[in-house]
């Protein structure tokens, strides 16, 4: 059996707080579970004492049994020097996506051909400017 070191939601509607515990792998979220080793209170500011208490050497014991702490709780240990978290680089999460990516090249090739465009009416109003300059100088006279 494998076990899992977890949150398991209390507390009332828009009020959450978690006992952290070590529970089957198979076990529901706030199932059925075999030991109570902390709590969070997601509510209590950032720097209050009270937001995550935890029973290191419990938790210490269930590792060395074998349980495997989820990302929340790793960060929970890390915080605590129980275990050590190692930092995660994802470097295709900040990269756009296909439709987005497909968006930026229409885009691109639609401002590409405004810009041709202007320059061929650039061209040809510069043109046109230098016919109507040297024709008054040609006019007959009268």
């Amino acid at each position: 059996m494998s076990l899992k070191i977890r949150l398991a939601r209390a507390g009332t509607k828009k009020r959450p707080y978690y006992h952290i515990v070590v529970a089957a792998a198979t076990s529901p979220r706030d199932g059925k579970y075999i030991d109570v080793i902390g709590m969070f209170n997601p509510m209590l500011p950032k720097d209050s004492a009270d937001r995550m208490k935890l029973d290191t050497t419990k938790a210490a014991d269930w590792l060395k049994k074998g349980a495997q702490p989820t990302d929340r709780v790793l960060r929970f240990l890390d915080k605590l020097g129980v275990l050590k978290r190692e930092a995660r680089n994802n470097p295709n999460k900040a990269k756009p996506g296909k439709k987005r990516t497909e968006r930026e090249a229409a885009a691109a090739k639609n401002a590409e051909a405004a810009a041709v465009a202007a320059e061929a009416a650039k061209a040809a109003a510069a043109e046109a400017a230098a016919a109507a300059a040297a024709a008054p100088a040609e006019a007959p006279a009268a």
